[in-house]
């Protein structure tokens, strides 16, 4: 705890001890103040300021402290000040008090529990973003939720200040006005448990309740202007139609066909989408001949004196592509009609909330010059991304190729280009420097791979230049020129000076925009985020709640695996969301990228958690300790977790070494499942395997947790048992 917190804690500590050591709180019942109501009223009418001030400023103390009394002083206030006056001094009294002991709460308490129980919150916080005024006015107006309490929770929760006290001000006004008129009749009353009579808590509760009944009314009311313009047809002719046959596309159809609905596939290009045809699959594949041409390279590692490679690069993107169709039946269309899904190749657009109007094509892409309407009850679009292209000058003169036309190529690039040091950059270019083309990868940013951690980009970035790949880091490419025959990239030095860069094959690597436009999103008026992604809620509706959109084309993550797990929400709340709906779950998210060495992470790492302000805990072990990592000559790397300060709660791992994609998944299990590094302690792993590197991860958090007070004792009671003496 810092200096600052420390003294706001012995304050508040002061006033609670000074509060009862004085006996104040015996004055703050209602028995004494019946006693004394004569005298508060004589009081006022000889010094109304000053006795309406310090009763202001005594009523903000109590409310900011949590001091029992908030409710006996309401009522003296009835009495002594009359309705209106005593209406208008509590109000802003209890409503500036109750802000201070938000703030209080929000400055000491907030990281902390954010940083404990984040994972667990995160819908909530989620949820008060977006409505937390009716969350906040629901429990002000229902009296069965204690005054101080809100205001302690609602300072853990991302609610605005301004928000919090707006919403506190108006949610505290009938209760308050209800208690000031009881004071009013102070001599009248006998305790405070009579105030409230049934039909009066019931009245505040269905007021209370007013406020999410209006917000689902105007839920309603949008959902039915967003509809006025469309005529629902009579009957359907499909539960779903998926526009788009990627990883997301093929789950949503998949689990649609499996709970027995009538779905419909549309895929305008290849089934499988990105991941299979030009994506994971075949940087996969490139990535592993590669490897194997650097092992050989280095055969004199595992004691062979040497060991010639030759190979012919169009025989690897051979293999490639045969790679891609071993694994295309996975996906075909065949597979998906067994399944009981209508596939339909073809061109879809959206023309009105229940209808789809599918141009059908042939299996070669070509045109068959007939068009389908379908109606459907929902829409699922799954339409992917595409690579972006940066608008640089003269980048269109010299020709580029990306992550989609990459795979064309049969001969090596001698001088490759690479712009963009992000996952797709990295694996790209040390796959082609490894095959034995001259690489240069440029890069805007400081370093590598900006979403992780420096010393995971520094590994990585050690290992590029150990490859021979030309790393130019804050370079920002400005122009692209054609001299003499040449292709030249003109970049800016990092100190703003050019320097040039002369290059065979440019390959763009710089991110994937979402596919939003073609299908009739704009006919709709389907917004868009920020991210130029589709605009969608945690169930994953769009502004049209029968129009679902999930994997690349909404995000947040550009992961097939993450695809996949969003398009199982998108398929049930499609099917069965009149019955219930499911939020999204982003909490544990994990991925990888597969240089070498690989790296993979899930939750937080040092960087995001020191933005997000979360306390956490680093343990490191380090893979060069390793004996099967030292066996294989992978002996690099290491594991990092981060943990709640003095828990064994994982917050985040990230793995960088051999097979990181792989090993990653025991921290994916244990942090889905609520297991901390005791468990994975405790956890047999096979001897020798890189697996173990978890293992000993876990015992290096052990090890820094030890008990030394216990083990210093356990030491004195082996000592003694020796017959010797126990110091």
């Amino acid at each position: 705890m810092n200096k600052k917190k420390l003294a706001i804690v012995v304050l508040l500590a002061l006033i609670v001890v000074a509060f009862f050591a004085s006996g104040l709180h015996k004055h703050l019942t209602l028995d004494a103040v019946k006693a004394r109501q004569g005298e508060f009223q004589a009081l006022f009418a000889s010094n109304p300021l000053t006795v309406a001030g310090t009763f202001f400023l005594v009523y903000v103390l109590v409310a900011a402290t949590s001091l029992p009394g908030a409710a006996v002083m309401t009522l003296l206030a009835g009495a002594v000040f009359g309705f209106w006056w005593g209406l208008l001094i509590v109000s802003f009294a209890s409503t500036i008090g109750a802000t201070l002991a938000f703030l209080a709460s929000r400055f000491l308490l907030r990281d902390s529990i954010q940083g404990r129980f984040g994972a667990r919150l995160a819908s909530i916080n989620r949820g008060v973003e977006k409505e937390g005024w009716v969350y906040l006015l629901t429990l002000r107006l229902i009296p069965i939720f204690p005054f101080w309490l809100v205001n302690l929770l609602m300072g853990v929760t991302p609610i605005p200040t301004r928000v919090f006290y707006v919403v506190s001000q108006l949610g505290m006004l009938a209760g308050t006005a209800i208690y000031v008129n009881f004071g009013t009749q102070l001599a009248s009353i006998e305790s405070l448990r009579g105030l409230l009579s049934p039909g009066v808590v019931i009245s505040l509760v269905l007021l209370g309740l007013a406020a999410p009944i209006g917000n689902f009314i105007a839920r309603i009311v949008r959902t039915r202007k967003v509809y006025a313009k469309w005529q629902k047809p009579e009957r359907f002719d499909r539960n779903i139609v998926v526009i788009g046959g990627g990883s997301a596309g093929l789950v949503t159809a998949y689990i649609g066909a499996a709970v027995k609905a009538n779905v419909t596939l549309v895929e305008k290009h290849r089934m499988g989408g990105d991941c299979l045809n030009f994506g994971c699959v075949p940087s996969k594949a490139l990535i592993k001949s590669a490897r194997v041409v650097h092992q050989a390279r280095h055969a004199s590692s595992y004691g062979l004196r040497r060991m010639d490679v030759e190979f012919d690069f169009a025989d690897i993107m051979e293999r490639v592509k045969n790679v891609v169709a071993a694994i295309e039946p996975h996906d075909s269309v065949e597979r998906y009609r067994d399944l009981g899904v209508d596939v339909v190749l073809g061109d879809a657009r959206i023309v009105s909330p229940w209808e789809v109007e599918v141009s059908e094509q042939d299996p070669n892409g070509g045109s068959l010059g007939t068009t389908r309407r379908i109606r459907t009850r929902s829409i699922v679009i799954a339409a992917g991304a595409s690579p972006f292209v940066p608008p640089i000058p003269g980048i269109e003169a010299v020709g580029y190729l990306t992550s989609d036309n990459l795979w064309e190529l049969r001969t090596l690039p001698s001088r490759l280009l690479v712009l963009g040091g992000g996952p797709i950059g990295c694996e790209l270019s040390q796959a082609f420097a490894r095959l034995g083309a001259r690489v240069t990868q440029v890069e805007m940013a400081p370093r590598l791979m900006m979403r992780e951690d420096p010393d995971v980009s520094q590994l990585v970035q050690d290992s590029f230049v150990a490859d021979g790949i030309d790393l130019r880091l804050q370079h920002k490419a400005v122009r692209f020129e054609r001299r003499q025959g040449q292709k030249v990239l003109v970049a800016q030095r990092p100190d703003g000076s050019e320097i040039e860069f002369e290059f065979d094959e440019l390959l763009c690597a710089v991110g994937r925009s979402a596919r939003v436009s073609g299908y009739g999103l704009e006919d709709l008026e389907i917004p868009l985020a920020r991210t130029r992604t589709i605009e969608v809620n945690e169930f994953l509706e769009t502004n049209y709640p029968n129009i679902f959109a999930c994997g690349d084309v909404a995000g947040p993550y550009q992961f097939t695996h993450t695809a996949a797990h969003m398009a199982w929400y998108a398929a049930v709340n499609a099917l069965f969301g009149m019955f219930r709906r499911f939020k999204v779950d982003y909490s544990v998210i994990p991925w990888a990228t597969f240089t070498s060495p690989e790296v993979a992470r899930v939750g937080l790492n040092e960087q995001d958690a020191r933005e997000r302000g979360i306390p956490y805990e680093v343990t490191r072990y380090g893979i060069d300790d390793l004996d099967r990592a030292i066996a294989d000559e992978v002996a690099h790397g290491f594991v990092k977790v981060l943990t709640s300060p003095g828990k064994d709660r994982i917050l985040g791992a990230t793995i960088v070494g051999e097979h990181a994609g792989d090993l990653i998944a025991e921290f994916v299990f244990a942090m889905k499942h609520g297991l901390g590094l005791n468990k994975v302690l405790g956890t047999i792993h096979i001897y020798p395997t890189l697996a173990e590197a978890n293992k000993y991860a876990a015992g290096e958090w052990k090890r820094a947790h030890a008990p030394q007070r216990v083990l210093e004792w356990l030491r004195r009671f082996h000592r003694w048992r020796l017959g010797g003496p126990a110091a």
